[in-house]
């Protein structure tokens, strides 16, 4: 005699089937999660490192700089290519404009190359206290940190009043195309006295 079969009424099956789907996704989502952390990381670390070599662009252009400027100052009045110099300083050019770039060196970092150019912030290649020049300046100040300045102190002469030698500012950019199409460009502003 054959026993009746009894039908199964229970849930098991379909709550277990959709833990699973669940469990599925979040794996799915898991491994893309973390592919994408690795891939952050390693593009942080190539920029910080291409942001480093480009770095070594700005010091060979402050080396050339500060030994023009202690040596042979009277070459920092006109333009240098051979020493991606210029002195002058034209505001309504980028980094982007080529002619930003005009009389810019080229220097080796293992594999990679940095293209540096020194821009003196001046309007025309002549000494920075000629007459028809304008350069950017500061100079010290030699008064007391905090200390008020007497109303129209800074309106008595018409002619900028330095407390010591003045500084000339000088602008140095520098570039490196990455490989990986990454591209970094730091900038560095030195004075450097007059």
């Amino acid at each position: 005699m054959r026993r009746p079969l009894h039908t199964q009424a229970g849930v098991a099956l379909p709550v277990t089937l959709i833990i699973l789907l669940v469990m599925l996704i979040s794996s799915i989502y898991l491994l893309k999660s973390s592919n994408t952390t690795t891939l952050t990381a390693s593009n942080l670390a190539y920029d910080s490192a291409q942001s480093r070599a480009v770095d070594f662009g700005l010091h060979q252009g402050f080396q050339w700089l500060a030994a023009t400027a202690r040596t042979k100052k009277g070459l920092l009045d006109a333009n240098s290519s051979a020493n991606g110099y210029n002195a002058t300083y034209d505001t309504t050019l980028s980094v982007r404009t080529p002619r930003f770039w005009n009389g810019s060196r080229t220097v080796a970092l293992g594999t990679q190359r940095i293209e540096y150019v020194i821009h003196r912030m001046c309007n025309l290649p002549l000494a920075f206290n000629h007459k028809d020049n304008a350069c950017v300046q500061t100079s010290d100040n030699l008064s007391a940190p905090g200390a008020p300045m007497a109303p129209g102190d800074s309106l008595t002469l018409s002619t900028p009043r330095y407390a010591g030698v003045p500084r000339v500012h000088y602008l140095i950019t520098a570039r490196m195309n990455g490989a990986r199409g990454g591209n970094v460009v730091n900038q560095l502003v030195v004075l450097i006295g007059g």
